[in-house]
């Protein structure tokens, strides 16, 4: 998926909030928002992908400010707050794959430009799909040996797991995360603080510090995987931006809340809504 002309404004709220997150130095802070703005001018095109302007963006502002995870704090409250929700609304999920997908695509109202108390509104709604081929997704389950389930952000592990051991008496899942920080992205070290990291069947990294996914940084052992699963469940807006460039095969369902305006607008539904799509 290309970037709209939204994603300007977006991508230049972004370089502020990790450049304040980063350092409460003002000096380095004006460099690094400085910087972070020029890299949006000089890369913004509408033949590229928001995401990887967003890479560069975050790749420049740690080298400036020598903060590897200017998300830390957040992360950290995001997972605390995360695991007090799940514990109160799970039970409120049937306990099949639509209920267990529902409660995943809850997990995705987690958003790093909202407050959490907004987000704790949020999630003590219901999730009803604008666009739903979760029976379709289901179906094929039933003959697949592979699945690959590709995480989002730091809290939604919580709301994941009870869908990945689901799927997992049908198939092997793999819970991709991220290797290294970037924005409030699952990393293998946050799964390893939850203490859920043996919970899964196998996790693995795609072996790179973006949102969503660049084939061409990803890891070998990624490009395997995902070339190898008979199914893929793709959570979040970055995923979806970066693998609908690629042509679809039908195996990746893209589970999400459209928290923006081009990606609401790129699935045709109103903004906030919840989907389940296979492409």
């Amino acid at each position: 998926m290309k970037v709209a002309s939204e994603c300007y404004q977006c991508l230049g709220r972004m370089v502020r909030q990790v450049a304040e997150l980063s350092t409460s130095d003002e000096s380095l802070r004006a460099e690094a928002i400085t910087e972070g703005l020029k890299i949006v001018d000089d890369n913004f095109s509408y033949d590229e992908i928001s995401i990887a302007i967003a890479m560069k963006i975050h790749r420049a502002i740690k080298e400036i400010t020598g903060t590897p995870d200017p998300y830390r704090d957040m992360k950290d409250e995001e997972m605390r707050i995360s695991r007090e929700l799940f514990e109160e609304i799970s039970s409120t999920y049937t306990e099949d794959f639509k209920g267990y997908l529902a409660l995943s695509a809850l997990g995705n109202a987690i958003d790093f430009f909202r407050d959490f108390d907004t987000i704790r509104e949020d999630m003590r709604g219901t999730v009803k799909f604008s666009l739903d081929d979760s029976s379709r997704f289901e179906e094929k389950l039933k003959d697949a040996k592979g699945v690959l389930f590709l995480a989002d952000n730091a809290g939604e592990v919580f709301f994941d797991l009870p869908l990945a051991q689901w799927m997992g008496r049908f198939a092997t899942v793999t819970y991709v995360v991220k290797e290294s920080p970037v924005q409030n992205d699952l990393t293998l070290e946050d799964l390893r603080r939850t203490g859920l990291e043996g919970e899964f069947d196998a996790v693995i990294t795609t072996g790179t510090a973006t949102p969503g996914v660049l084939f061409s940084l990803a890891s070998a052992q990624f490009k395997r995987e995902f070339q190898s699963a008979d199914l893929i469940l793709a959570k979040g807006m970055g995923y979806y931006e970066t693998l609908t460039e690629l042509p679809s095969d039908g195996r990746v369902i893209y589970c999400l809340k459209a928290k923006c305006k081009p990606v609401a607008d790129s699935l045709g539904v109103p903004l906030d809504s919840y989907v389940a799509v296979l492409r």
